[in-house]
């Protein structure tokens, strides 16, 4: 038998406490919606996610966020849209019915005004775009708070504070004690769980704000004066030079967490037990490495299935928008061949990019055993991982790497636009499939890297992997830019907003209440 380090210690019964608060409560009055208008508003939120694409740990906090925008916008003083607000987060099926207590509106209520306030008496910008841009991080903000009420992440916060317990004392870097504990909370939560920046930044203020959930009405006045430095104190540590090199490392190692924290989730009343015997720890280890390397695949293989439909969608409405029309009526030049190529080849090229995946190889979960081993057994002696930005380059040599950087991406591009001239591409036809192409691209990237979440090797970069980067990455990086703009102005996304989603919402409460009316006539009779 091995004698557990103290943190694991506290971690077990961590998940212990957080097994008993699944338990129901007695007593307790739950919401409860109609099944029959709760199936038909969660079919139509499992169209959004598919159109409207985020990664599915993202879109119950998605979909808070933007019910709060529009309800926000028909209400602008925010009373009394708790109640609308998480009946329709039920119905659309982000929370079990019957599962959120009553008493949580109230809650719910009270943080939605505290969000009102600090908007209404926020300084006014001298930007309307900068003013825009605040107004949307304070909603993102409250969406994740309204998400964490209603459903309190006690064993994702349980197992981000014992992976950053673990690495404090192991990280060497140039930066004061304070600083790095800040960069190391931010990038364990990005690879730990693939938290997202209003989550974060939702954190990060919990943390500099203890009372943040129940804020004195003379802090929060005084806070709500000051928000905007409060906003730009919260970027600066998201865009730290240190960030990407943190993060990195917190990638590295964050698998053997996440197998150990399913480990103990699995049984935690025996986990103690079967974390002190090795012999029964190997096996428990190898059993949930499995069923999570069957979660990751299954979870790439949706993400790429709702990425290119939400890509082709789109692209089939900008071919009948654009494309088409410019095609016939202005160059007189129109292809179904051509069209047909446009719209075939992004989704051809996704499917090829997720075919390439390879899975991990055998030793890579034999380092996964001796990373859990390391961190849950008392160590004299601790590995130590050094965190440092690169060297700083010359003048002469940063402006020859720039230069070539430039050239591949002439080179990318250009070789692309050559091949659809080739083709008899037309110029409009050009341009929208370059920006398909990045788009599926990065896209791509972005499942492959998903894929890795449980590598903890080292991949090794041969001349070609170098050669392919090199012509590759413009058209990555072009892509990683599009979709940020892709989050805010997707077309369709943009048309469920303003022409589907508020009259939808309108006929399932019709529908509710008629169905509610049908009951209570029912009741009469008997």
């Amino acid at each position: 038998m091995q004698k557990l380090n103290q943190t694991t210690q506290e971690l077990v019964s961590q998940y212990q406490n957080w097994y008993q608060s699944l338990q129901p409560k007695e007593g307790q009055i739950n919401i409860n919606v109609d099944e029959v208008v709760s199936r038909v508003a969660s079919f139509y939120e499992k169209m959004r996610g598919v159109i409207d694409w985020r990664e599915e740990h993202l879109l119950r906090k998605t979909a808070i966020e933007r019910i709060l925008k529009r309800r926000l916008f028909l209400k602008k003083n925010g009373e009394n849209i708790a109640t609308p607000l998480i009946f329709e987060l039920i119905r659309g099926g982000h929370f079990p019915n019957d599962t959120i207590p009553e008493a949580k509106i109230a809650e719910v209520q009270k943080l939605i005004d505290k969000y009102i306030f600090i908007i209404e008496n926020a300084p006014v910008p001298t930007r309307e775009k900068i003013k825009t841009q605040l107004y949307d991080w304070l909603l993102g903000v409250a969406a994740c708070e309204v998400e964490e009420i209603l459903a309190p992440p006690l064993r994702e916060q349980t197992l981000m504070e014992y992976m950053l317990e673990s690495l404090k004392g192991r990280v060497k870097v140039n930066l004061p004690e304070e600083e790095k504990n800040t960069q190391l909370y931010i990038a364990v939560q990005r690879a730990l769980f693939k938290l997202d920046s209003p989550i974060i930044s939702y954190h990060l203020l919990k943390k500099w704000y203890p009372e943040w959930s129940n804020l004195a009405q003379e802090k929060l006045t005084e806070l709500s004066k000051n928000i905007d430095l409060v906003w730009g104190k919260v970027e600066k540590e998201l865009k730290h030079p240190f960030s990407e090199k943190f993060y990195k490392l917190a990638e590295q190692y964050d698998t053997a967490y996440l197998i150990l924290g399913d480990i103990i989730a699995q049984n935690s009343k025996e986990s103690l037990e079967n974390l002190q015997d090795p012999s029964i720890l190997e096996t428990k280890i190898k059993q949930a490495y499995k069923e999570r390397l069957n979660k990751v695949k299954a979870k790439m293989g949706r993400a790429a299935l709702y990425c290119t439909i939400s890509i082709f969608i789109t692209k089939m409405m900008v071919a009948l928008a654009i494309e088409i029309p410019f095609d016939k009526y202005v160059t007189q030049q129109f292809s179904p061949f051509v069209l047909g190529l446009s719209v075939i080849i992004p989704p051809f090229l996704m499917f090829l990019l997720v075919l390439s995946i390879r899975p991990p190889s055998k030793r890579n979960e034999e380092l996964i055993m001796m990373e859990i081993m390391k961190i849950v057994y008392q160590r004299e002696r601790k590995d130590v991982y050094e965190v440092r930005l690169a060297s700083p380059r010359g003048f002469i040599l940063n402006s020859i790497i720039i230069l070539i950087y430039l050239l591949s991406f002439v080179a990318s591009f250009g070789l692309i636009v050559w091949g659809l001239q080739y083709l008899n591409f037309g110029l409009v036809s050009i341009v929208i499939f370059l920006i398909f192409i990045s788009l599926i691209s990065f896209a791509g990237v972005k499942i492959r890297q998903r894929a890795k979440e449980l590598v903890i090797e080292k991949e090794e970069e041969g001349f070609l992997r170098t050669f392919f980067d090199l012509f590759s990455l413009p058209i990555i990086q072009v892509g990683r830019w599009l979709s940020n703009q892709w989050a805010r102005y997707n077309a369709v996304a943009v048309l469920f907003n303003s022409l589907l989603d508020m009259p939808f919402q309108v006929f399932i409460e019709f529908l509710e209440q008629w169905r509610l009316f049908l009951k209570e006539k029912k009741e009469k009779i008997y």
